[in-house]
């Protein structure tokens, strides 16, 4: 068998914590890869193009992209940082032969640097250590590069792997050097040991086409593209293949590939055919997926996909029943959320939808509450209107014993904020496995089941007086841990339909913090702020002040509100009991009761006490 070493080509995934940079660091590359025109206005990090991301400032998707260097084209895959979209990173990696391991000059390995490199070192790639933003005042360059060796040590790598080179960058300066006391110039170091590290993809050109579908793709004129790398032979436009499925989930299969495209900078160029090691995108194929292979007619032969983590948190997402469902969505029906729930299970591998025991209603699993909240989000955006249960935790049964998800939780906070964080989060069940002082702030590590951390980041803000810094990542599953209390304060709930007025908020403001302002909607059972006390307050928002001949309307002070705290969606899906509904449209994000209804929600509670 001839195999075929393309020596003018490198594979490459960054792979990263969140915020460590992967993205600004893919910015300069491209620009001094000649990836623009040298007049070319191009906005600051240009591979987040999702709305989304943009706004966040995080990579939920990971892209491809491509620059040259010295006749040499680097294929170069920016993948998210954040752990709820590690199924991403996970498929990803499959695509290339190295990563860039990008770790941020002061913070150091942080637990999702651990989760993307563990995988790296599975599928047995070679690594470089980027070491980013060494132009921060505070960077701890030499620390950090012995933290990300015994990060190695720690995973078993192997002795190449653990002999990795670093390279010390500034990815918004463009520098690049391997020596932390000199800035360098440029991108060339990194650029050269890419080159010379990396292995060239290698395989059997004169085989039967073999290419496994890593990514998909979609374009409204053209459909579904379909993105993977060409493990043998050779791809050609309008060409006979086979789709094949190494798990079974479809029978193979005859189609044609349509149109066949590169990767050039941010577009994609189309191309007659591609051989071995070359990252293609290419359509025609309806209904392909993600993990499927495809083959050449003669030999359909499936590639194995990775394994993909399984998810650690459901909610139930279901159609809108509140007294304003409809008003503001185009999409309301449990068809179209079914429709489009299916949709994203063909480009989201680590998602999981199941019926659940109503056929209004779905139980949608993910990899955590940003992974579905990013989700809804979308959703809503696309005109979808329904309603969203509070996150729960999947539980296992291993060897008979009741087993949760725990998570590798670290924080990062100053060292006054330490007492009450250590605190609250041994009231959820957290065990302190690490503490490091770095000047004068606290890092600290923990092992938490999942189920601590619902409803606790707001509290961490609070707590922290937004200073500061918590990452988790999931660590393994571990016999159930107990009881732990989810929320301690109680819902301020509308006590009937109409307008939400001056007279009644101000009243009500004195029961606790409000959620609204004056002339919004309510109805019945809503839920329009927050008590400080345990247990629920009913409050007349909508109550107006009684005129009379002695007592004019102006003849009082004007009520002043304290200004409302406006939910987020995370904020909400952190706030909601078992027994409350986000309730998310298009232009509104509402907290209610499940039972709307006060009388029908005081014998909902009788019976439970009860039983």
């Amino acid at each position: 068998m001839l195999r075929l070493k393309r020596d003018d080509l490198r594979n490459i995934a960054i792979i990263a914590h969140v915020d460590h940079g992967k993205t600004t660091l893919v910015d300069e590359m491209l620009k001094q890869g000649g990836a623009f025109r040298d007049n070319q206005v191009v906005n600051d990090r240009v591979m987040d193009s999702n709305d989304i991301e943009r706004e966040r400032g995080i990579t939920i998707l990971a892209k491809n992209t491509a620059c040259m260097y010295k006749g040499v084209k680097i294929n170069i895959v920016d993948t998210p940082g954040h752990a709820d979209f590690g199924g991403e990173v996970e498929r990803i990696l499959k695509m290339v032969n190295g990563v860039l391991l990008l770790v941020d000059s002061f913070e150091g390995t942080m637990p999702q640097t651990r989760f993307v490199l563990q995988k790296a070192l599975e599928l047995g790639h070679k690594i470089i250590v980027v070491v980013n933003k060494t132009d921060r005042p505070d960077a701890r360059n030499k620390e950090v590069v012995d933290e990300v060796l015994e990060l190695l040590l720690d995973l078993d790598a192997t002795e190449e792997q653990i002999d990795s080179p670093v390279v010390f960058c500034s990815g918004r300066m463009g520098v690049a050097s391997f020596s932390p006391d000199h800035m360098g110039t440029d991108f060339k170091p990194l650029f050269d040991k890419i080159v010379e590290h990396i292995d060239p993809p290698e395989g059997d050109d004169e085989g039967e086409l073999q290419v496994l579908v890593s990514s998909i793709d979609y374009n409204e004129y053209v459909g579904r593209i379909a993105i993977g790398r060409i493990e043998r032979g050779v791809m050609k436009q309008n060409q006979e293949v086979m789709v094949c499925d190494h798990l079974g989930r479809t029978d193979p299969f005859k189609s044609k590939i349509v149109s066949l495209y590169q990767f050039e900078g941010l577009g994609k160029t189309p191309v007659q055919e591609a051989k071995v090691g070359d990252i293609v995108c290419f359509s025609g194929i309806e209904g392909v997926t993600i993990g499927q292979t495809i083959t050449s007619v003669n030999c359909p032969e499936p590639l194995p996909f990775v394994k993909i983590s399984e998810p650690t948190v459901e909610m139930t997402f279901s159609v809108n029943t509140s007294p304003f469902a409809g008003r503001e969505g185009k999409f309301v029906t449990s068809r179209q959320i079914r429709e489009r729930l299916q949709r994203e299970l063909l480009k989201d591998v680590s998602l999981r939808v199941t019926d659940s025991d109503t056929l209004d209603a779905f139980n949608v699993a993910g990899r955590g509450e940003m992974h579905l909240s990013i989700l809804i989000e979308n959703m809503r955006r696309e005109g979808y209107e329904l309603s969203v249960s509070t996150p729960r935790v999947l539980y296992k049964e291993i060897d008979g014993v009741k087993c949760e998800p725990v998570e590798r939780l670290v924080i990062d906070v100053p060292e006054a904020a330490v007492g009450s964080v250590m605190e609250k989060i041994g009231q959820r069940k957290g065990e302190m496995t690490d503490m490091q002082p770095i000047g004068n702030r606290t890092k600290l590590e923990f092992l938490i089941p999942s189920r601590g951390l619902f409803g606790y980041r707001s509290e961490f803000m609070t707590d922290t007086k937004g200073e500061g810094i918590m990452n988790s990542v999931f660590d393994s599953y571990q016999p159930y841990f107990g009881d732990i209390p989810r929320r301690t304060v109680g819902s301020l709930v509308a006590w009937e339909d109409g307008q939400a007025i001056t007279y009644g908020l101000f009243n009500a403001q004195e029961r606790g913090t409000l959620f609204i302002g004056a002339g919004v909607p309510v109805y019945e059972g809503m839920i329009v702020g927050v008590s400080p006390k345990a247990g629920d307050i009913v409050v007349n928002v909508c109550k107006k002040k009684h005129l009379t001949n002695t007592r004019a309307s102006g003849s009082d002070d004007a009520l002043h509100l304290i200004p409302p705290k406006v939910m987020s969606l995370e904020e909400s899906l952190e706030f909601i009991q078992d027994d409350e509904l986000v309730e998310v449209t298009p232009k509104s994000i509402r907290i209610r009761k499940v039972i709307l209804e006060r009388d029908l929600r005081l014998k909902a509670e009788a019976k439970s006490k009860k039983q």
